[in-house]
């Protein structure tokens, strides 16, 4: 009962991105061909608004559910890792047509198919587990 917020985010969030056609392929498509503003706008919205809520985060004494204060520690300056990374996921979402929040979104809409990409994305983060320490951080 703790965590009922929790879930009712997550359904607002799925019910959002879906009426807003973020899950769409067709929309990634475009966006990866650069025929549309749609999905850039909706990035470009989420970057905003995400800034301005760590802005908030710093700027302020906001506590969290335990009452901890919270700090958010700046991100390291590299460089390499961040292009590499950033390289993988735009080229995995560029093969599937989802990034990982539609995927428990298009599978709940009964696009069952989903599930390989669900399995792939797990697998996928098992070996980042196992190779972790061996990357640069």
């Amino acid at each position: 009962m703790k965590f009922i917020k929790f879930l009712l985010v997550g359904i607002l969030f799925g019910i959002v991105l879906t009426k807003s056609e973020a899950v769409s392929w067709y929309r990634i498509y475009e966006m990866f061909h650069f025929q549309s503003f749609h999905m850039f706008g909706i990035i470009m919205t989420a970057v905003v608004t995400g800034t301005i809520g760590l802005q908030i985060f710093k700027r302020s004494q906001m506590k969290d559910v335990d009452g901890q204060y919270i700090n958010l520690p700046d991100k390291d300056k590299g460089f390499t890792g961040y292009l590499v990374g950033g390289l993988l996921f735009g080229l995995g979402w560029g093969l599937v047509g989802t990034c990982p929040g539609p995927i428990f979104i298009l599978i709940g809409s009964g696009f069952y198919a989903v599930g390989i990409i669900l399995l792939g994305a797990l697998v996928g983060t098992y070996f980042y587990g196992l190779l972790k320490s061996k990357l640069s951080h």
